[in-house]
């Protein structure tokens, strides 16, 4: 084989693989919105404990999930936003609770004192230690989740996996793959839900 024969295999090599990068990188990212194998509707909402927009869509959420019961998949996932000093280790506290079985109520707790500790611009650790008090958490166990850098990076795994699916604020949900506009009202997501499930 001639050396140009050669170096043209190898720029056509370098060029498809490439190329299947660049496909690879650039596909829209369905694991961000799943929808259940068993042609339930799947709503996945990516939030920010910090927020107070998340807060305000938080009771409509509730009872949302109340009403459908298991007919309706509800996938709650993390996005801290950077410039919420205490989102970040928010979204700590609630999986290390979770590791405990206490992830919905860690939601609960972080949401209705949310006007007491978000915004703060110092570590709202010890806050966050209290809620596990009150629910009896073991509290070794939970220290040492707090610290387990997993956790942190499945949180951060959340964030970018959002971002990929073009998140940009907090809340967003997207309703069987499909980003959901508008005020995430209790209403409006029901509606939403609804024609899906039509």
């Amino acid at each position: 084989m001639s050396k140009n024969a050669r170096l043209s295999l190898i720029i056509v090599a370098v060029v498809a693989v490439v190329v299947a990068g660049f496909l690879l990188f650039s596909r829209n990212d369905t694991t961000a919105a799943p929808q259940s194998a068993d042609g339930r509707v799947t709503v996945v909402e990516y939030l920010d404990l910090e927020c107070p927009s998340c807060r305000a869509a938080y009771p409509g959420v509730e009872r949302l999930k109340t009403e459908y019961g298991e007919r309706v998949t509800f996938d709650v996932r993390h996005f801290p936003i950077p410039s919420h000093r205490n989102s970040e280790l928010a979204a700590v506290a609630v999986e290390a609770a979770g590791a405990q079985g206490k992830r919905d109520d860690m939601f609960r707790l972080m949401f209705d004192a949310q006007q007491e500790w978000a915004g703060q611009q110092t570590s709202q650790l010890a806050v966050f230690t209290g809620f596990a008090q009150q629910l009896g958490l073991d509290q070794a166990a939970f220290d040492k989740a707090l610290d387990d850098p997993a956790l942190r990076e499945r949180v951060l795994a959340q964030r970018t996996e959002g971002s990929k699916a073009g998140v940009t604020g907090t809340p967003t949900f997207f309703i069987n793959g499909t980003k959901f506009t508008g005020a995430p009202t209790y209403d409006a997501l029901k509606a939403a839900i609804e024609k899906v499930r039509s």
